[in-house]
């Protein structure tokens, strides 16, 4: 949980948008090897930092969100799959690589339902049930009570298909991912703590181990001893910062340190 709760944090906030780029079937009429994640970073070269924006390329109709559906009675989320790239993205970007991206990216390859309804419903229920197998450990092992709001969010989604009864799509679920709320929440505030008491720990540990040398083992006006003094002297003056009343300032945008290990 706390590798998850390190990652998610730190995209959320330095702004990391995640593209990713998948290898295998696309339905039954194509496969997909892992030259397209070798080709994608060049593609990606080759944009400005306003095209590689997601809101931008939602905006101006380069990705589509992907949305569910009812089929035979049965609600597909299909929405697991996210925003995916459209013909439009195909002609404009993937232009920069190819002569003809059309023939390369058929419509029916960006669109796979286009070829099959039922083995794009199956593909999807498949990744629901695999979401949910994972996920749910994190309930089983009670590892989830470790997880942070956003995270928590996401895995009850992956089990329940809804966190606290709301949609993941919920304007308040959605609120857990936003940057300047997260710097306003207690629970990031708490992590901010955290750190700084372990490393007040950990320095004080130092200058206790640094004054144990010099009295037992350093000789007087050597080398050593200078060198020692040398790092007890900023052992002392990083103390001194930890304890300020400013340090929380100048970490905040920071990841800290997940509370499962606070001193």
């Amino acid at each position: 949980t706390t590798d998850l709760n390190n990652a998610l944090l730190g995209f959320i906030l330095t702004g990391y948008a995640g593209f990713t780029t998948a290898a295998g079937y696309i339905g039954h009429k194509y496969k997909v090897d892992h030259d397209i994640s070798l080709m994608m970073p060049e593609l990606w070269s080759r944009l400005s930092p306003e095209e590689r924006d997601p809101e931008f390329l939602k905006n101006n109709g380069y990705l589509e969100k992907v949305e569910d559906f009812t089929y035979q009675g049965r609600l597909i989320p299909a929405s697991r799959l996210g925003w995916r790239i459209t013909p439009l993205f195909a002609a404009t970007y993937l232009g920069r690589l190819f002569d003809t991206p059309s023939v390369v990216f058929t419509e029916d390859m960006l669109r796979p339902e286009l070829q099959s309804i039922e083995e794009f419903v199956e593909g999807i229920e498949n990744i629901e049930a695999a979401m949910e197998k994972s996920a749910k450990a994190y309930f089983e092992d009670g590892s989830y009570e470790a997880a942070i709001p956003p995270l928590k969010a996401v895995l009850s989604t992956m089990v329940y298909g809804n966190y606290e009864g709301k949609s993941i799509e919920h304007p308040e679920v959605r609120e857990l991912f936003d940057r300047e709320y997260v710097l306003r929440s207690d629970w990031y505030r708490t992590r901010l703590d955290c750190y700084r008491e372990q490393e007040i720990a950990h320095v004080q540990t130092s200058i206790a181990y640094l004054k144990k040398f010099l009295a037992d083992r350093a000789e007087p006006k050597s080398l050593t001893e200078r060198r020692v003094q040398a790092e007890l002297s900023s052992a002392y003056e990083r103390l001194e910062l930890l304890v300020s009343s400013n340090y929380l300032k100048r970490i905040w945008g920071s990841i800290g340190l997940d509370p499962l290990y606070r001193t």
